[in-house]
């Protein structure tokens, strides 16, 4: 288990990522029969998937983290069960955002019951307010970001809350995205998510031009702007 800074936002998602685990404790303390690709699985991963979620070794857990739905028979049912260990190497910057997020939409999370889907919300939120009260962060803010969006749909509420986080951390994390989105014109069509779910530019575009004097340089400002009126 990766342990995070003591301060206040690390502790909050600390604590969140607890609350996951019990809430999905029976489920992933239960035992079900799982079937998937054996091309790609054996027989014996297929059963100790079937187990107890702690006893997967984390080299498979990476693995079916990454894997599609079309491996397994019952893929949401799967990913369900796995995901707060899944969450966890996420947060511990062990898997690939935006594949993940793609991951937790086919299977379907916002159609958990409701103590679970609200769990891992908390999750999602602590952990954002977390980046963006530490730099060096774990994980990159633009992955951080993508998983949120993608996930949930929308980057209104992710982007309301850097707005409102004046700490240098959330303003250093700024110019390190845009070191990442103005690359040759990325930021013009950015899609989030492995397969792109979430167009972020419409949104991207006038919340960084509504940001408050002095948190984007003058050169980064003017080509934001002519990405957004040219």
């Amino acid at each position: 288990m990766t342990h995070l800074p003591t301060d206040l936002p690390h502790q909050r998602l600390q604590d969140a990522l607890d609350a996951l685990d019990a809430t999905f404790g029976p489920l992933a303390e239960s035992s079900a029969p799982v079937g998937g690709c054996t091309h790609c699985y054996t027989e014996a991963e297929l059963e100790v998937l079937a187990g107890p979620v702690g006893e997967v070794p984390g080299e498979l857990m990476y693995s079916v983290a990454h894997k599609g739905p079309d491996h397994w028979d019952d893929f949401p049912g799967l990913y369900r069960r796995l995901t707060p260990r899944i969450v966890r190497l996420l947060v511990a910057d062990g898997l690939d955002h935006g594949l993940v997020a793609s991951r937790l939409l086919a299977a379907r999370w916002r159609d958990w019951p409701v103590a679970e889907r609200r769990a891992l919300e908390e999750v999602w939120h602590t952990w954002w307010r977390a980046v963006l009260h530490t730099r060096p962060s774990v994980g990159h803010v633009t992955d951080v970001l993508e998983t949120l969006s993608a996930s949930t749909g929308t980057l209104a509420p992710w982007l309301a809350v850097w707005a409102e986080t004046r700490t240098e951390a959330a303003d250093l994390h700024l110019g390190d995205a845009l070191d990442r989105w103005l690359v040759e014109d990325g930021l013009a069509e950015l899609g989030l998510g492995f397969y792109g779910e979430v167009h972020a530019t419409p949104e991207l575009l006038p919340w960084l031009l509504s940001l408050e004097d002095g948190r984007i340089g003058a050169a980064r400002l003017r080509e934001i702007e002519r990405i957004s009126f040219g």
